[in-house]
């Protein structure tokens, strides 16, 4: 018998398991290939493969019959993987940076998600986080192998601000009224103290002064963001008086005659009555030194 065996070969896909292996029989590829007298044998090469034969493969069958004579043929083994990886996350938080921003990938809230092939990207649904998203949200981890399949997880962000405001002073000069009282505001001594997230407040450890505090006082402006973080700075605040005093009562004008061979006479007037916001104090300007009495 010299004839040839005809194989006979058909192409197949085959998928990789759960460990990314995948192997096959002659039964597979071996399309009906006959031989006059009978067939002895039927192999096949490669039989065995991984995750690198994803694709097409050229595998070679060999029918020999039972006289020795051998043919063979050719079969694409296409390998595929369909299993999706297996996503696994975990619970972060992330701490906004001086310009209210941060910026994160999926890597940073990957927990060891696994693949029977290889990974090739972390995804998260939102990498750029903002003073909007302060507080503890759910967000998706997308994770997708080489061959394009793909699973999710739910990861618990917290985002944070932890940055405190930048607390700007500037001095200021306040007049005490007509009661010797005076009151300031800390919009007077705050001169743009800003926070990238905003700001919950302004306060100053003092607001109300009087005649005690005359000249320069030092008033500690505190800048409170809308995550409880503080800065403060210091800011001279100085006290002015610029009320005049008031004379609140003078004597009269007063006339005395000349008496002939009296040169001296006692002079007697109310002493004037004088008032202020403060103090004040009174001096007799007419040179003569001379008061009620003299």
């Amino acid at each position: 018998d010299n004839e040839l065996p005809i194989a006979n070969c058909q192409n197949i896909n085959v998928p990789l398991d759960n460990s990314g292996l995948a192997s096959i029989t002659t039964l597979q590829i071996n399309n009906n290939s006959t031989d006059n007298c009978g067939i002895a044998a039927i192999t096949a090469t490669p039989t065995s493969f991984n995750c690198s034969n994803v694709g097409q493969n050229t595998v070679v069958m060999t029918v020999i019959d039972v006289n020795g004579n051998i043919s063979t043929c050719n079969s694409i083994v296409t390998i595929v993987d369909t299993q999706a990886p297996v996503a696994n996350c975990q619970n972060v938080t992330f701490q906004l940076d001086a310009l209210g921003t941060y910026t994160a990938t999926g890597a940073m809230v990957n927990n060891g998600s696994i693949d029977n092939c290889s990974i090739s990207s972390y995804t998260l649904n939102q990498s750029i986080f903002t003073c909007a998203d302060i507080g503890t949200n759910p967000y998706t981890l997308t994770v997708t192998d080489g061959s394009c399949n793909t699973n999710t997880c739910t990861s618990m962000i917290t985002i944070q601000d932890v940055v405190a405001p930048t607390a700007i002073c500037q001095n200021f000069t306040a007049q005490l009224d007509a009661l010797g009282l005076v009151s300031i505001t800390a919009g007077q001594v705050n001169n743009g103290s800003n926070d990238a997230c905003g700001i919950a407040s302004t306060t100053i450890n003092q607001s109300n002064f009087n005649c005690a505090n005359l000249g320069t006082n030092t008033v500690t402006l505190t800048v409170t963001d809308l995550s409880g973080n503080v800065s403060t700075c210091a800011s001279t605040v100085t006290i002015a008086d610029t009320v005049s005093p008031l004379f609140i009562s003078t004597p009269a004008n007063i006339t005395n005659t000349a008496v002939t061979n009296i040169c001296g006479r006692v002079i007697y007037y109310n002493a004037p009555t004088f008032g202020d916001n403060c103090t004040a104090t009174m001096s007799q300007i007419d040179n003569s030194g001379l008061t009620s009495g003299d």
